[in-house]
């Protein structure tokens, strides 16, 4: 769309695309607009993230190879020409009937001021033009900075509702802490790497070849959208994944060199981090073969280890399915709660 004034409102303000130019200027603002502290600490992994797919960007080869080009909408807001305001908008890979609102910001000194409004009002007719006949406010994978709206964020839930956004389902996160070496989500693992080995398993850190396989298992046993989390996670900086594989034999005694016989493991579970944001966890699965190994607590713990490496004394478990699992094999607790909204357009 074209620069829109748009007066009437409290403050006049125009609406313009977003550009690569406006993405300093965007993180600025989720730092000060985003109310909770652990997400104003990773607002330039968000906005980058979240702005990664632009029409002219093509994704990493693995994501390319499961989802394609995701289509996106990005609108600022600026006041005496300074952004105030940003949405984030995407369709959805499997139905691009589906639109999602992956970020709305807006600073608070310009709040309930008619930005926020206005914002949503004109990523809902750009959706619209792409075809989408229903907007959610939930996270759209693989790349999401939330699940849904955080319920603390009240602005945000009070504008859903009096836009019309109804709430028809709950997520929540799980937080394992780091801060001490002694911490039960950092129990050691070699006695249950010894065992696993004893019964032919592998448990070792990804690398780019197991790229091809890890997809291969994630998409056929979990579905798209965690196959191209997990591709995203092996390679970047702040992101990783290890795996539990039986390989084959001549690559046990080191003779394997060749991306076809990495693409020969067979892939028992994995667990992967940073995909969507440094300091969150997931996605993580095991074949149901292999359910009751202890390969899960295995692969997850190894990853927290990562992460406490890497100066995170706190992890979120992104988008939690089975919380007793994870308050047994990392005494994670319940501790985000999110909101997931829909509305027909």
């Amino acid at each position: 769309m074209a620069r829109e004034s748009v007066s009437g409102t409290p403050v006049e303000f125009t609406v313009e695309e977003l550009t690569e130019a406006h993405r300093p200027a965007v993180i600025e603002l989720c730092r000060a607009s985003l109310d909770l502290p652990e997400d104003a600490a990773e607002a330039a992994e968000i906005v980058t993230r979240l702005t990664s797919w632009a029409a002219d960007e093509a994704p990493s080869p693995g994501v390319a190879a499961v989802v394609g080009r995701r289509r996106t909408i990005a609108l600022v807001a600026l006041v005496d020409a300074t952004v105030r305001g940003v949405v984030l908008g995407s369709l959805a890979h499997r139905d691009p009937s589906i639109g999602h609102l992956d970020l709305i910001a807006v600073h608070p000194d310009f709040r309930r001021q008619g930005l926020g409004r206005t914002l949503i009002g004109r990523a809902e007719s750009a959706l619209a033009a792409l075809g989408v006949s229903e907007v959610l406010l939930a996270g759209n994978p693989p790349y999401y900075a939330w699940p849904g709206v955080d319920v603390r964020y009240t602005p945000a839930v009070c504008l859903a509702m009096a836009l019309g956004y109804r709430q028809d389902r709950t997520a929540w996160n799980m937080t394992a802490d780091l801060a001490s070496a002694e911490s039960p989500a950092l129990r050691d693992t070699d006695a249950a790497e010894h065992r696993l080995s004893a019964a032919g398993i592998t448990v070792r850190r990804a690398t780019p070849r197991d790229v091809p396989a890890l997809v291969e298992f994630a998409q056929s046993t979990f579905g798209d959208a965690w196959a191209a989390e997990v591709a995203q996670s092996v390679g970047p900086a702040g992101a990783g994944c290890h795996l539990a594989v039986r390989e084959p034999a001549d690559a046990a005694d080191g003779r394997a060199a060749t991306s076809s016989v990495a693409a020969a493991v067979e892939v028992l579970g994995f667990a992967a981090y940073g995909s969507s944001r440094p300091s969150w966890f997931g996605p993580m699965g095991t074949a149901p073969t292999a359910e009751g190994l202890g390969i899960g607590a295995t692969l997850l713990r190894r990853c927290l280890r990562d992460q406490r490496a890497a100066g995170h004394d706190r992890v979120e478990i992104g988008w939690v399915g089975p919380v007793p699992f994870y308050a047994s094999a990392a005494a994670a607790r319940i501790e985000r709660v999110f909101f997931l909204y829909h509305k027909q357009l």
